[in-house]
């Protein structure tokens, strides 16, 4: 249940990714307001998939 929390915190980023830039950033004029927003959201989800994958080892299939 280790990665249980890392997989719940990459679904809770998706879900701010389409949630704020349509209700915190509607007013905002400027294209980079969501751009910079779903940049920063897709370096999270990077980061947290290392995170993720980081105990994951290749087993030999003999």
């Amino acid at each position: 249940m280790k990665r249980g929390k890392w997989i719940v915190a990459v679904w809770l980023v998706v879900l701010l990714s389409c949630v704020v830039p349509y209700t915190l950033l509607t007013n905002t004029a400027a294209w980079y307001g969501s751009f910079l927003f779903w940049a920063c959201a897709g370096l999270v989800v990077i980061a947290l998939n290392i995170f993720i994958t980081q105990d994951f080892k290749e087993h030999d299939r003999d």
